[in-house]
């Protein structure tokens, strides 16, 4: 079922057998984003009514957006969820198929072989797990049903539906994540349409079955949100007595530069250039506060998913990734 001519008729089944199901046909937000898309990307009103009605509405989802699993959680109770044998094991046997694709990419846009691999796992378990929901049912849901962030979902509807266009893709095939996420590196549809990349060069971009480009797809996402090559991501600090503890925390964006944070009472474990931007916060684990410096390749790693929390178990499992696969190449 493409966007053809023959969409219609394949809708027009797929409404039938799902009609107690669907309520979006007849949702005046629904009907008006209809009336934009037609106006402004010149798609077919007919298609666009039937696909609406064969969106379905998931409470499930709504439920899930407003109570992701892992965000009330301390640090080391987070990290027990992504930093696990099976995911270690899993990240060396990734690395290993697939060594040829994220040599290149390393190369190409200078972000870290084991900071791909380590995304790609915390996001899919690598390839293992790339969501259950339909992601038109996924995005019309919250676009249509969750105001807070409607606007947000109605726009990556949008670009759902422009990238499935220009793919040919079936746009009621794909499955992805609560929140629309797709492929093996979860990019939502306006992240696919910027940075997703045709890293195996032939022809196509696909980040559902094809690890090449998945890897250069979430390898170019770092590099264009500004990943420094050969820079350190995060060290520990040692803070004084007298250290200024309302800075910690404050902001995900490294607002100081290492020596600014020196002088305010949090001295880095580690030598790093005092002029790169950085910010300090602290993790809970069950020993008490542990306190870290935030640099620029961290700030990055939060564009790819805004927690603090994410971005330090991708650069934990990163590490456990490197140590298991005894350093090779």
């Amino acid at each position: 079922m493409r966007w053809t001519t023959g969409l219609l008729v394949g809708l027009g089944l797929v409404l039938s057998a799902w009609a107690r199901e669907s309520d979006h046909a007849e949702n005046p937000d629904a009907l008006a984003f209809v009336d934009y898309m037609v106006a402004t990307h010149d798609f077919d009103r007919d298609q666009l009514i039937m696909l609406m009605g064969a969106a379905k509405r998931k409470d499930s989802i709504l439920k899930a957006i407003q109570r992701p699993a892992e965000k009330a959680k301390p640090w080391y109770e987070y990290r027990k969820l992504f930093l696990t044998p099976r995911s270690v094991n899993g990240g060396v046997e990734f690395w290993d198929k697939n060594a040829g694709a994220l040599a290149r990419a390393e190369e190409e846009y200078g972000v870290p072989a084991e900071i791909i691999v380590a995304i790609i796992g915390i996001e899919t378990r690598y390839g293992g797990n790339m969501g259950r929901y339909r992601v038109l049912d996924a995005l019309a849901t919250l676009a249509f049903n969750y105001p807070r962030r409607s606007a947000f979902f109605t726009k990556e509807l949008e670009n759902y539906l422009l990238l499935t266009r220009d793919q040919g893709i079936d746009p009621l095939e794909l499955k992805g994540s609560y929140a629309g996420a797709m492929g093996f590196g979860q990019f939502i549809p306006s992240s696919y349409r910027t940075y997703a990349v045709d890293f195996s060069n032939d022809g196509k971009v696909d980040i559902w079955n094809d690890t090449t480009d998945a890897i250069g797809s979430v390898a170019n996402y770092l590099a264009e949100n500004g990943w420094k090559p050969s820079e350190p991501v995060t060290v520990m600090a040692s803070p004084r007595p007298n250290a200024d503890m309302t800075i910690v925390n404050e902001s995900l964006e490294p607002k100081w530069t290492v020596a600014q944070l020196a002088e305010k009472g949090f001295p880095t474990t580690a030598t790093v250039d005092p002029e790169q931007p950085a910010n300090v916060f602290s993790l809970q684990t069950e020993r008490g506060k542990q306190y870290w410096i935030g640099l620029q390749n961290l700030y990055v790693i939060t564009r790819y998913n805004r927690s603090r929390l994410y971005a330090m178990a991708v650069y934990d499992l990163a590490q456990e990734i490197v140590k298991a696969r005894g350093g090779r190449s």
